[in-house]
């Protein structure tokens, strides 16, 4: 039987992922392997009957400048008594690609050792995707996804800064990015927004709404001080993962609960619940500001890939057969900004529980600090007589008082 290489997708939709794996059925049918793609990811591929197509050249084609995944994804994690080794025997499967984030990677890795321990023959290569851009690659790596992501966003949220000038109001965005601000910080520093809200932010302080609030509320005073009657503010949805569930609960919006009493943030617009509580402490303030909240999420995952992330995409899916030829298994592949390819071990990056440890924003380098103390907008200690005009404590809303940062501080 001829040799085969799956290739599985999980987790949610990256621009690019079409073009992996289009990259990797090309040139492993060029080199003489079946390629086979599996659709539903783990829960498929390890369900009595996978659900699978064989890949040829005329769809690789078809779909690499596509967004979305032509292969149907999932975000099943299967415990290790899952795993069956069926599929592989069956089908002579000598690599399994699979191509997703840290929770894809970190059940690749699971994998790869079961594998081991059954004596299988098996490679298993990860591909880091995700428009989060939070897994552990070299500084300066990007996950292939985040750039398109982050280019729509912009776009969107261009237009968004646009609609505040002209009506005379405010946004509150919030953006994608789990538990890491790449997407929000990589948006908000495009689009030259005022307030930039990310969980990294907080690296000396505990994360409340009643902080995130007061950001917001500080930058609308400091653009009243100028003379600006409008503005958008982002705040990434990682700081929710920072939170208790006691803090979400106690905004007083009405929940939905999953099986073990946690509220489903996915059920709720969390823009909804920022602007909620600014537009509550606005009314305490009496400052009137017009503010109206904006999801960005979902329109960002599925868009087609820029020009980048097509070059990029195809890349590391050239590279995974480069990767393979050199006999490497249980790792991610990296690019670094020569080409040169090289392979990143999972073992090598993850936690004590076996998960493969975020990568967050270094909210402390000097391209973080160029923005957070230059170009964003709010109240410091030589605002505070005038910003009396609107708020009696000014100090309760100085952004170095809030985060506890130094003010004369300096990284570069």
């Amino acid at each position: 039987m001829k040799e085969s290489v799956a290739i599985l997708c999980a987790g949610g939709p990256a621009p690019g992922i079409n073009t992996v794996v289009s990259s990797v059925t090309k040139i492993f049918l060029q080199n003489g392997y079946q390629v086979i793609g599996i659709h539903g990811g783990y829960k498929s591929l390890f369900a009595e009957e996978p659900v699978y197509d064989y890949l040829d050249w005329e769809f690789a084609d078809a779909i690499y400048s596509k967004g979305g995944s032509a292969l149907k994804m999932s975000r099943y994690k299967p415990r290790d008594d899952e795993f069956r080794k069926e599929f592989f025997e069956k089908n002579n499967v000598k690599l399994l690609v699979t191509i997703g984030g840290d929770d894809t990677a970190s059940t690749a890795l699971r994998l790869s050792r079961w594998l081991e321990e059954k004596n299988l023959k098996l490679v298993t290569i990860h591909v880091p995707k995700t428009i989060d851009n939070d897994l552990p690659l070299p500084e300066g790596n990007p996950t292939f996804g985040y750039h398109s992501a982050k280019e729509e966003g912009v776009r969107i949220v261009n237009t968004i800064y646009e609609d505040a000038r002209t009506s005379g109001t405010w946004f509150v965005v919030s953006a994608m990015g789990r538990e890491a601000g790449h997407l929000a910080f990589g948006i908000g520093t495009a689009c030259h927004l005022p307030m930039i809200i990310i969980p990294e932010m907080f690296n000396k302080t505990k994360i409340t709404f009643e902080k995130i609030t007061n950001l917001i509320i500080s930058s609308m005073v400091k653009r009243r001080l100028l003379g600006v009657d409008y503005g958008v503010a982002i705040v990434s949805e990682g700081v929710f993962h920072f939170m208790n569930d006691e803090e979400i609960i106690g905004t007083g919006i009405n929940f939905t609960y999953d099986d073990h009493g946690h509220p489903e943030l996915g059920n709720v617009s969390k823009s909804h619940i920022f602007n909620m509580l600014v537009q509550q402490k606005l009314k305490t303030l009496k400052i009137k500001v017009k503010s109206r909240p904006n999801e960005l999420g979902y329109e960002l995952r599925c868009c087609s890939p820029i020009a980048y992330d097509l070059s990029y995409a195809t890349h590391l899916g050239l590279g995974v057969y480069r990767l393979f030829e050199k006999g490497e298994t249980g790792c991610m592949i990296t690019i670094d900004r020569k080409g040169n390819v090289s392979p990143l071990y999972l073992k090598d990056v993850e936690d004590e529980t076996g998960k493969v440890r975020p990568r967050l924003v270094n909210i402390d380098s000097n391209k973080c600090q160029l923005v957070y103390r230059n170009n964003l907008h709010y109240i410091t200690k030589q605002d505070y007589k005038a910003a009396k005009k609107y708020v009696q404590n000014p100090e309760e809303f100085d952004f170095f008082k809030i985060l506890e940062w130094d003010e004369n501080f300096s990284a570069y």
